[in-house]
């Protein structure tokens, strides 16, 4: 009992955090818990219990991953951001390399950690290890006036290379990570009219790729291409495809069934029919159970994240910190949104999981690793700490130096 009661004394930052946190992931075991009946049909065996206990542990090992990374003091990611960001494009490389066709698509998400058998996919942590390294340059630069010219190697030039590792095999991750970088560098004070020019460039590489995909038929790519134009066109079509809008359409039969109070926990019927219902569809299996109000609450978590996130960086001291607390706590309830509109149709599916909430063991840890740099820079210190944290702008920490000498 005493190493528990230490472990909630040690828990720094914002309180407010750490409680939408842990309803997220206590509520997360219900939705989950019922839509594993589906996954346990479908391999045969019938053991749902076993998909629960995976889930837990999943999310066990992240708040582990977030109580660690909380106690890092914040400037220490500045350095550590420039060290990873190379180890990252070799992960994004190996994992290109490693890519397979699944059913005709090609599919490069996820690499195989050694001696575990576990997928990772690398996307999102190189999602998080840019959004640093953004923040980190920006503060650097903050109030100089710089050429476009300067900023081509130093800033474009890594996030080109994460972003066109990532597109082959999964668009709308890249179009996220696009747009996060776009809003802190306009946060930033980046100038505007670069920022025309990035997009510019931006909506020239992607054309050129489907340009490229397209000139070669047949090819696994041409098949991602091909699923992409396909979910564009679905969502914006008037007649209604039944194999195509399949997953849409059982969605928005579940959301319709839940009512204001929802079927009640574990009672939903379209877990059965609806692939990813505890991933990426899991919003409208809690429509279904927990009703208009569930939806609601769930919702109203994720905007009081925003809420928390938007005060953290605005009472920060340093201008690091403040484009650190945006540049990777936005993405996730971005990606929250993103998730929630794919399910009542507002948005073509994506494939986004719900933050937290999803059963999915990289999402709940990149997760739980960005929150834990968030509430790391709420963290509360003594006046002295804040006054270091506030020259470290200036004054280079020894990741720092050592990320230079690289």
């Amino acid at each position: 009992m005493s190493n528990v009661k230490n472990i909630f004394q040690g828990l720094k930052g914002d309180k407010a955090i750490w409680a939408i946190v842990a309803l997220l992931a206590l509520f997360s075991f219900l939705p989950v818990y019922s839509a594993a009946s589906n996954l346990a049909y479908i391999r045969g065996d019938g053991n749902t219990l076993r998909f629960l206990i995976k889930h837990g542990m999943h999310l066990v090992l992240g708040f582990a991953m977030l109580y660690g990374v909380h106690k890092i003091p914040y400037h220490y990611f500045k350095g550590l951001s420039v060290i990873f960001l190379p180890l990252v494009v070799v992960l994004l490389i190996v994992t290109i390399a490693q890519g397979t066709t699944v059913s005709g698509a090609y599919a490069a998400r996820w690499i195989k950690i050694p001696f575990m058998g576990v997928g990772f996919q690398t996307s999102t942590l190189a999602a998080v290890v840019l959004m640093v390294y953004v923040a980190r340059y920006l503060s650097r630069i903050k109030d100089k006036q710089v050429t476009f010219k300067e900023t081509l190697v130093p800033l474009w030039l890594p996030v080109g290379v994460v972003l066109a590792l990532i597109l082959p095999a999964n668009f709308s991750t890249t179009a996220i990570i696009f747009c996060m970088v776009l809003m802190l560098m306009f946060l930033g004070g980046y100038p505007l009219k670069y920022l025309g020019i990035i997009i510019g460039i931006g909506i020239a590489a992607l054309l050129l790729f489907v340009l490229v995909v397209k000139a070669f038929p047949g090819t696994s790519l041409s098949s991602k291409v091909t699923t992409w134009e396909n979910r564009i066109a679905n969502f914006t079509s008037e007649e209604v495809d039944a194999d195509a809008d399949y997953q849409i359409e059982k969605a928005k039969i579940a959301i319709a069934s839940g009512g204001p109070f929802g079927l009640g926990p574990g009672k939903s019927v379209q877990k059965n029919f609806l692939p990813q219902s505890s991933s990426d569809f899991i919003y409208a299996i809690i429509v279904e159970e927990f009703g208009l109000l569930g939806a609601l609450f769930l919702m109203l978590l994720y905007l009081l994240l925003l809420f928390r996130i938007t005060v953290i960086a605005h009472k920060a001291e340093t201008i690091f910190a403040k484009l650190l607390v945006i540049g990777v706590g936005m993405p996730i309830v971005f990606q929250a949104l993103i998730n929630m509109a794919v399910a009542v149709e507002l948005f073509p599916v994506t494939g986004q999981t719900l933050p937290l909430v999803s059963s999915g063991g990289t999402s709940i840890w990149m997760t739980c690793l960005a929150i834990g740099i968030v509430l790391s820079v709420s963290a509360k210190r003594d006046p002295k700490e804040i006054k270091e944290d506030a020259t470290k702008e200036k004054e280079l920490n020894p990741l720092d130096i050592l990320s230079e000498t690289i």
